[in-house]
């Protein structure tokens, strides 16, 4: 565990300092989780550790239906060892553990997008960052319900974001070890409130803190609108400690369309990725629209997995299923990294072919829109 953690801290230069503030014993008790949980793998010379890569077990939801995860974390290599194919060997390794343990998508933070690109993940999810000044926020709205501060786990916190991430695309399905793993470093610094409509349910909640004049919303989850008007009305009973608002949103969606004064700062920026471990499998599982029907034959490459290279014929007669057909003519020509992008909805099948990631027929462009539902990604988590 030491050396995993030492070389966490060198790979992504963590000083002494925020070593000894946040101290050895804790950083290993954080790091205890991981060990015990996920798949950590590693290359050694002799007895010393020096590339890893960590593989957490999570579930997310995919248009309506769940999907086993592998959430990659802690990809590192001493620089003394890179360029000798190390990294290319653990991430086969760990998405063959994957595909073995049925995790057919994985998930990660890049460090790099074009890196990454070249392994076969694309990203799927953006992050909107914003600014709004005080003379900005929404003078307060008349709603039934009211808002209480609970503490970090507290229950009804929990309920709102299962119900909410059953229905939003691409969300973390958050088990034990990934509420143990949210906001992490960060927990003792932040509040948890909820919003409770007249009948007491919750339906809303938000984590914040309050610094330095500044009001920073780390998280917001709502599941109707009322919910979303209760927040902001808690966010404006502040509006005489902070001078700013700032926060994330984790879906395309901007904040300024429901602001009546919209000129505030809004910066969007790729946030995760994502790849297709094992196509035929995701394929069979995937939650197509009743629009499908007949066949649709997917010519596919993948940079580092063969099981994902050929043409996947997908039958949608009686009960679907996926065949590997490499003599038949392909409908849809693309790979691996379009096609995760392309299922998850974060760009349509116009779009992609317009860019040149997609070959297809119109015909065939317009029956893809048809069948992939038309569910933008939303995705929070950090690992």
């Amino acid at each position: 565990m030491q050396q995993s953690i030492d070389l966490l801290n060198y790979v992504f230069q963590v000083t002494n300092q925020d070593v000894s503030e946040i101290g050895q014993q804790q950083m290993q008790a954080w790091k205890k989780p991981i060990i015990e949980h996920c798949d950590v793998i590693g290359w050694f010379s002799g007895d010393q550790l020096v590339s890893q890569m960590v593989v957490y077990p999570f579930s997310v939801n995919i248009h309506g239906q769940p999907f086993q995860m592998g959430g990659v974390t802690g990809v590192g290599t001493y620089p003394e060892y890179a360029g000798l194919g190390l990294m290319n060997d653990l991430m086969k390794k760990s998405l063959t553990n994957m595909k073995n343990r049925g995790q057919t998508i994985s998930y990660l933070f890049p460090y790099s997008i074009p890196y990454y690109r070249k392994k076969g993940w694309e990203i799927i999810s953006d992050v909107i960052t914003y600014t709004v000044r005080d003379t900005q926020i929404p003078k307060p709205y008349d709603v039934p319900g009211r808002i209480e501060r609970v503490e970090f786990a507290d229950k009804d916190i929990r309920t709102v974001y299962a119900q909410f991430s059953h229905k939003a695309n691409g969300a973390m399905i958050r088990n034990r070890l990934a509420w143990e793993e949210h906001f992490k470093w960060e927990r003792d610094e932040l509040t948890g409130c909820v919003y409770y409509d007249e009948h007491d349910n919750p339906t809303g909640y938000m984590y914040y803190k309050v610094e330095n004049e500044t009001f920073y919303v780390k998280e917001m989850i709502y599941n109707n609108e009322e919910a979303r008007r209760g927040i902001w009305n808690f966010i404006g009973a502040h509006f005489s400690m902070v001078y700013y608002v700032k926060g994330k949103i984790f879906t395309n969606e901007p904040l300024s369309f429901f602001l009546e004064d919209s000129e505030i700062e809004e910066k969007i920026s790729p946030y995760y990725m994502a790849r297709i471990v094992e196509v035929d499998r995701f394929l069979a599982s995937f939650p197509f629209t009743s629009h499908a029907s007949g066949k649709l034959a997917f010519a596919i490459s993948d940079p580092l997995l063969e099981w994902n290279n050929g043409t996947f014929v997908l039958s949608f007669a009686d009960q679907k299923r996926v065949t590997i057909e490499n003599g038949v003519k392909a409908d849809v020509k693309t790979d691996i990294q379009t096609l995760v992008t392309l299922l998850l909805n974060y760009k349509r099948a116009s779009t992609l072919k317009e860019i040149g990631r997609l070959e297809a027929n119109e015909e065939t462009i317009a029956y893809l829109e048809a069948i992939i539902p038309d569910n933008k990604p939303w995705f929070s988590d950090y690992f």
